[in-house]
């Protein structure tokens, strides 16, 4: 019997059961949904692939979900699945991965819908971006670049991924706290990280913008130089100064999280979020995200819901300064 099909005195039961078990880790989620439904706004081998993929397996093997099923439908980051995904209201065994990438997409296509129509479950991790030079670059820090920036906005080239990207959105915001004009920065889009490299190396752009695990094998090797994180702190094991220590007040990561359908009851958002939840807190999901190099920024619920909305007002600001929002 599904929660539509509940008289009014047996929903009331329901809910209170339902509020019972939210108290007994794992109760509310076994009671309550025995498969998950993942859908993916992107195509298969992707990050949200990669993401939902990785869930699957570490829920398997840590007993909390063993029935999946996927759905794949990629297209303009998102903005093609969305939709689609809002229309299944009240879908209380689906969850979509998605992120960053699908806010400033959304706007950027003038989407109709935001992401903040679905229910916010959990954002699960993160990727810092960082600022690279060539190794022979005269720029050995952040505060070089930016004096250079601050003087001639225009001299300054940066290679990255696609207009109204992430790696598009931390010049805008680098730009804006140096205050420049984001329009006035020189951003050349590269449809993928091997361009961009390449583009760099050879010294076609003064620099370069991606997330760390794009740059951080020719760091190593010594190819490039990496001058700035976009974390808000210095990551272990990279030995990179943030931003914010050199005077730019910018903080920025590639989030990726979770959202149930609209229109699902309080009880079932419940019953999502025990699992996920388990999930996060799992020594499987601790080991998978130590192997892909990806950092936990777990966040889940309300605290969750609030962080997108006003990271849909802050990405819509950025986006309106590089002309690519109205």
């Amino acid at each position: 019997m599904t929660i539509q099909n509940l008289n009014r005195r047996s929903l009331l039961q329901y809910s209170a059961a339902a509020a019972a078990l939210a108290g007994i880790p794992g109760a509310a989620s076994a009671q309550a949904i025995d498969r998950l439904r993942m859908y993916i706004p992107a195509a298969p081998g992707g990050g949200w692939d990669q993401t939902g993929r990785s869930m699957e397996q570490v829920m398997r093997a840590a007993g909390i979900m063993q029935n999946f099923q996927f759905e794949n439908v990629p297209g303009a980051g998102g903005a093609v699945g969305l939709p689609r995904f809002l229309a299944m209201r009240g879908q209380s065994d689906m969850l979509m991965v998605g992120g960053m990438v699908m806010v400033g997409s959304l706007i950027a296509n003038k989407s109709p819908v935001k992401i903040t129509d679905a229910t916010a479950i959990a954002r699960l991790t993160g990727e810092f971006q960082v600022v690279v030079v060539p190794p022979n670059s005269p720029h050995k820090d952040m505060k070089s670049l930016a004096a250079v920036v601050k003087a001639n906005p225009g001299s300054v080239s940066w290679a990255g991924g696609s207009a109204g990207g992430t790696d598009h959105i931390l010049v805008g915001m680098v730009g804006q706290a140096l205050g420049v004009e984001p329009k006035a920065m020189s951003y050349v889009a590269f449809s993928g990280g091997g361009p961009a490299q390449a583009a760099i190396l050879g010294g076609q752009t003064t620099c370069g913008v991606s997330g760390w695990g794009e740059f951080s094998e020719q760091v190593k090797a010594g190819r490039l130089r990496a001058i700035a994180i976009s974390a808000p702190t210095r990551q272990p094991g990279i030995d990179v100064p943030t931003l914010i220590e050199q005077g730019i007040n910018v903080e920025l990561f590639n989030w990726r999280g979770v959202f149930a359908t609209p229109g699902v009851s309080a009880a079932q958002r419940t019953a999502l979020l025990g699992l996920v939840d388990r999930m996060a807190k799992s020594s499987q999901w601790k080991d998978e995200c130590a192997k892909r190099d990806w950092t936990q920024i777990y966040q889940s619920g309300d605290e969750f819901s609030n962080y997108v909305k006003a990271e849909v007002t802050r990405i819509e600001g950025v986006l309106r300064g590089l002309g690519l929002a109205t």
